[in-house]
């Protein structure tokens, strides 16, 4: 095999975090609506939380697709 089909391997492979964070995101989401929709009142306390989880979710995908583009464009 040589270097150029390693690297768009490996930059495909890296891509996979970025699928694994839209999932990520998505449960953060559900899990807060499922929760906010069985107790209402305590919604509101709970909605720093879901942005940090949603802060956290996405900056994994943004570092898996900075690391995708690392492997396919520097290395």
């Amino acid at each position: 095999m040589d270097l150029a089909a390693a690297k768009v391997i490996g930059a495909g492979l890296a891509a996979i975090g970025v699928g694994a964070a839209a999932a990520g995101v998505g449960n953060v989401f559900g899990s807060f609506l499922q929760g906010a929709l069985r107790n209402p009142g305590a919604a509101d306390g709970q909605q720093g939380r879901l942005f940090i989880g949603f802060a956290a979710a996405e900056l994994l995908g943004l570092i898996a697709f900075a690391v995708a583009m690392i492997i396919l464009y520097a290395v």
